[in-house]
């Protein structure tokens, strides 16, 4: 067989490789955009036409009596404003004060020289294995007995309030265990020569780790607004009044007395918005921090 032969078997193969890749792409791409598009056109269906649908696939096509009364609905159900709020404020204080919080005490476990260190981060990466729900009641009675934070100064208990869905998942075990394994792989001489420049540690990590830590950064808030925008058992154990629950908790309102699916989808259509929106904007970041761990040096 010719060298131009071979070449062009060679290339065939290629071609009908990356045809294949391409494929397996779009099917996985199908399978998680499916639920997505089921979601948002079941919203614009009234409940028979809703049900009638999902035996075929009429559920994933915006046709029949489409309309956006079942928004209007949604909002006279509940105080979503309200609920959107408090989630949007609890997420946004909760990511951006702990980022800074879990960052820089992982800048201290991979980059500072302390005694116990290896000791103390072996204890908050042990703490993994310990589920939320074996620490909630002792979280709660502990957060009951805290004094007031505000006007209300001789208050006791947090409860019903705003500080005690944020204050206790400030810090991060699995934040810092991310934010260590990125920065122990940044070129110890960036560090060194900024000592020898006479900076200090909190001038290092500003001025020198946090700059080219952007997709760690990136990664670390995606993954902490997941799971703060998703919070449901402690909001629901600590707060009984309207005025502070967030949307996960507003969800229950739909499944009291009758049920309407319509509105289920439209209220859940909704609250999925932000943490689409946050993605596509931070998409590229967190694809980069995903396929390398740090810069090699």
């Amino acid at each position: 067989m010719t060298t131009m032969a071979m070449s062009r078997v060679q290339t065939n193969a290629d071609r009908w490789a990356t045809v294949g890749r391409y494929t397996l792409l779009i099917i996985l791409g199908l399978v998680f955009v499916f639920p997505i598009v089921f979601m948002i056109v079941s919203s614009l269906k009234p409940d028979l036409q809703l049900l009638r649908d999902t035996s075929s696939l009429r559920a994933f096509l915006p046709i029949g009596d489409i309309s956006f009364n079942n928004y209007t609905a949604a909002f006279q159900r509940v105080p979503m404003p309200t609920f959107i709020f408090n989630s949007v404020f609890v997420t946004t204080v909760t990511v951006v004060v702990g980022l800074v919080i879990n960052s820089m005490a992982a800048f201290s476990f991979a980059l500072l020289r302390w005694r116990g260190k290896n000791t103390a981060l072996s204890v908050i990466i042990a703490t993994f294995i310990v589920p939320f729900e074996t620490i909630a009641i002792p979280l709660l009675l502990i957060v009951n007995a805290l004094p007031w934070l505000g006007p209300e100064g001789l208050k006791i208990g947090w409860l019903n309030s705003l500080h005690v869905q944020i204050i206790p998942f400030l810090v991060s075990a699995f934040q810092i265990f991310l934010f260590y394994q990125f920065f122990k792989d940044l070129p110890q001489e960036l560090v060194e020569a900024a000592r020898i420049d006479g900076a200090s540690a909190l001038q290092i990590y500003w001025r020198v780790i946090v700059p080219v830590s952007g997709p760690v950064f990136a990664t670390a808030a995606i993954l902490r607004f997941l799971d703060m925008w998703n919070q449901y058992l402690w909001p629901l154990m600590v707060v009984q009044s309207e005025q502070y629950r967030p949307v996960m908790v507003g969800l229950q309102y739909f499944f009291q007395l009758d049920i309407a699916w319509g509105e289920i989808m439209a209220y859940l259509s909704t609250i999925t918005i932000p943490v689409l929106i946050l993605y596509l904007a931070l998409q590229r970041a967190f694809i980069e921090s995903i396929a390398s761990t740090g810069v090699k040096g």
